[in-house]
């Protein structure tokens, strides 16, 4: 794959983007990743580069603090406005960004386009649990209609089977509560949808304190509540490694215990550390899009990449056949 790289996005752009590129243009000779930014600042970290990195003139990068389509046309060639239109003009099949999630996101909708049948977007995250949980929408659309959520849903089944090798992914709708007449109006009309969906294998609600049971393999909600979720994980996750981390060196004691299970609390630090996941993928646009941790260091936007290039350039043909099968289907049961 040719995957267009946001060089100047992120906290901790340009080095270590360029170092994650390096590192992921050793483990994927076979793809082409084209660095896009400020071609001599670029250019004179790769002087010894290798062949399969490129770098494509841009200029300026687009603020946290910015709106986002208006920064987009004000400014048509900042670097995720270029990488984008790279990818709808095909000189690139995917796009990475560490920088603004609403720029990464409003460069997808209107440079690359949506997929037909997709009135919006999802962001789509890994949760990092024993069996890991696919979690949709975590920011792009915060307020959803019903049929949003349905297609949330096969955007998520359909990146189940092909990232996660699952073959029939349980879908689990977050509500309130179990039972189908539960949460408000949207909630309980989605569910009636994604019930008689032949699309999706529906596993019904499930509430807050399932997500890490293992009840289903996607979970769909709308962005807001699915970035409280992301959000509170992982604060709740990087607060109970510190209060470990303070218990082991609490005493000779603990610490000689500590040294013992060192091997296994690094594996589970290393489970629930956002960089080994890379980044989030944007669901229902016209190519892969993935959105990384504004913080992302070389090795998360190393895997990142790798992710990418796993996920294979037919997800967004995939996605947009079984989207056009759940809307056959619909009109079918209407009349």
């Amino acid at each position: 794959m040719r995957i267009a790289v946001d060089a100047l996005g992120g906290d901790n752009a340009p080095d270590e983007i360029i170092a994650g590129v390096l590192a992921a243009s050793e483990r994927l000779p076979g793809d082409e990743f084209i660095l896009v930014g400020e071609g001599e600042a670029l250019r004179s970290r790769l002087r010894d580069k290798p062949g399969n990195i490129s770098v494509r003139e841009a200029s300026g990068v687009i603020g946290m603090g910015e709106d986002p389509a208006a920064s987009l046309r004000a400014r048509p060639n900042s670097t995720v406005a270029v990488a984008a239109r790279m990818v709808r003009e095909g000189e690139a099949e995917a796009l990475f960004s560490a920088g603004s999630t609403g720029a990464s996101v409003a460069a997808a909708l209107l440079l690359i386009g949506r997929l037909r049948g997709c009135r919006r977007p999802a962001i789509a995250t890994m949760l990092p649990f024993d069996a890991p949980v696919l979690l949709l929408d975590v920011g792009a659309t915060v307020s959803c209609r019903p049929q949003d959520l349905l297609n949330f849903a096969i955007l998520g089944g359909v990146f189940a089977r092909k990232y996660l090798d699952i073959r029939d992914p349980r879908v689990g709708l977050i509500n309130v509560g179990e039972e189908p007449g539960k949460g408000d109006d949207t909630v309980k009309e989605a569910h009636g949808l994604l019930a008689t969906s032949d699309r999706v294998r529906f596993v019904g609600n499930v509430e807050g304190r399932e997500i890490s049971h293992g009840v289903a393999d996607v979970l769909v909600t709308d962005g807001f509540t699915g970035n409280v979720i992301l959000k509170t994980a992982e604060g709740v996750a990087r607060e109970i490694l510190n209060m470990v981390r303070g218990a082991v060196t609490a005493s000779a004691v603990t610490k000689l215990a500590g040294a013992i299970l060192r091997p296994q609390l690094r594996a589970v630090r290393d489970r629930v550390d956002p960089e080994n996941y890379g980044g989030s993928f944007l669901l229902g646009v016209r190519g892969p899009v993935v959105i990384g941790h504004g913080n992302s260091l070389a090795r998360g936007v190393e895997n990142a990449l790798v992710g990418i290039a796993h996920s294979g350039s037919s997800l967004s043909e995939d996605s947009e056949r079984e989207l056009a099968a759940a809307q056959e289907q619909q009109k079918g049961d209407a009349v």
